[in-house]
């Protein structure tokens, strides 16, 4: 018994001496550790040189080089070019104005993509350290209960000497300080998870994690959704820019195709014998003009327009999907948080009973219950009975502070299910708090 007070003492030294951190700079660094919002990062960087790509083919090219070489035998093969410069660029295409609008939605699909994947994180990050808050506070009341449950056998013990109570009474007393030391056990242990988990996302070190409730706001309830789920709105983005993609692979065959032309040559005789075969031979020769194109038959590109094709409906049929996902996220959210209302509510009246039951107790011990001491009077509380109500009143502020959290979660879930997660989040830094101590992961700066 005593090795089990010396651990407990040592663990609350412990979690009083690590730093407390605002909910806001776990997000923070959350998002920023991240793999999926990196990842997220780096396909917006893509799409955005894909775009950059696709309007920079109107631009002409400048490409310059060479064709020196020794002499030729016989009629010339080539120009006797010492230098030579040449542009092109693309006039006008049909099909290029689809692949810019892809382009253009396929950079909107990667910047939602973005957001969804640090919203995302930032759900995972706040339930966890939400979680963490709960636990951290039943650890506090299982302490309690703890110590309850050590008076209550110490004073089973006793009453057993005494020949008031049974020894299956003290039996009785032994299994609820074991049960309690399981839950204490079991606290730890989750608590133990959660900053392992926690020190993953944000790469602080686990011991330094604990929670500062002030930092946490209000969760709304939001019924009415303003705005897509990212995750949605990038799907569907991601269909469009496909569809496009298809179009314009479609635009491809009996379209006419405009490019622009220009190169100049420096030519020299003395590397070749122009000569003679061509009477009339100048060292500078310039050329400009447009090309043209009607393509006719062309059953390679004809056979990608049906593959893109193919991809858009597969796009468009999976952006669907996320849709009757997230119906179906929010109706079943929805249910969720009017049964734990409910039960928030429960618990909490619970804890009111077990309360006033146990100041009645103490009232009782302190005063008597004023029944008299005849045969028909009721009978007097005991230190026992004070102990069991403790024990009982923290029991229920555990299960309604699990109720709370539960409820938390499950309107955070449905906030990110309604697009109102970045509204929530906006408000972290105002609940921070000045006692918060932000730590910046190693390596990384605030």
């Amino acid at each position: 018994m005593a090795a089990l007070m010396l651990a407990c003492g040592w663990c609350a030294t412990g979690a009083s001496a690590r730093a407390q951190i605002s909910l806001s700079t776990v997000v923070d660094l959350a998002q920023r550790n991240s793999s999926g919002v990196k990842l997220a990062e780096a396909d917006v960087q893509k799409t955005r040189a894909v775009l950059t790509e696709m309007n920079d083919v109107y631009i002409p090219n400048l490409d310059i080089g060479s064709s020196i070489g020794p002499p030729t035998i016989g009629f010339p093969a080539g120009q006797p070019s010492i230098a030579n410069a040449t542009m092109s660029s693309l006039v006008f295409s049909f099909s290029q104005r689809s692949y810019t609008r892809a382009a253009e939605a396929g950079y909107r699909s990667a910047q939602l993509a973005l957001k969804d994947a640090a919203e995302q994180t930032a759900l995972d990050a706040s339930s966890a350290y939400l979680e963490l808050d709960t636990v951290t506070r039943e650890m506090d009341a299982a302490a309690a209960q703890q110590q309850d449950a050590q008076r209550l056998e110490s004073i089973e013990e006793q009453r057993v000497t005494a020949g008031v109570d049974s020894h299956s009474d003290l039996l009785e007393s032994k299994l609820t300080l074991a049960q309690l030391h399981l839950k204490q056990i079991q606290l730890g242990n989750r608590a133990a998870i959660l900053r392992t988990q926690l020190a993953t996302m944000t790469g602080l070190p686990r011991a330094s994690i604990a929670t500062l409730r002030d930092s946490i706001p209000p969760i709304p309830a939001v019924n009415t959704p303003a705005q897509p789920m990212a995750g949605l709105a990038a799907a569907q983005e991601h269909a469009r820019s496909l569809l496009l993609q298809a179009r314009g692979d479609a635009q491809v065959n009996h379209l006419p195709l405009v490019t622009f032309g220009a190169q100049y040559n420096r030519d020299s005789n003395s590397l070749n014998n122009y000569s003679t075969y061509y009477q009339h031979f100048k060292a500078d020769n310039f050329s400009i003009g447009v090309t043209i194109q009607i393509p006719l038959f062309d059953l390679v590109h004809r056979d990608k327009a049906r593959e893109s094709a193919a991809d858009a409906l597969r796009s468009r049929v999976e952006a669907e999907q996320v849709s009757r996902q997230n119906d179906v996220q929010v109706a079943t959210l929805n249910a969720q948080l009017a049964e734990l209302a409910t039960l928030e509510e429960i618990a909490a009246l619970k804890q009111e009973i077990a309360q006033d039951q146990l100041r009645q107790v103490q009232s009782e011990l302190q005063y008597g219950n004023g029944s008299g001491a005849g045969a028909d009077a009721a009978p007097q509380a005991t230190p026992k009975a004070l102990q069991l109500a403790e024990i009982d009143e923290q029991t229920k502020v555990m299960d309604a502070e699990e109720t709370e959290f539960n409820l938390s979660k499950a309107r955070l879930s449905l906030l990110r299910a309604l697009g109102h997660m970045q509204d929530w989040l906006s408000t972290l830094g105002a609940k921070s708090g000045g006692a918060a101590t932000d730590i910046a992961a190693p390596g990384r700066g605030r």
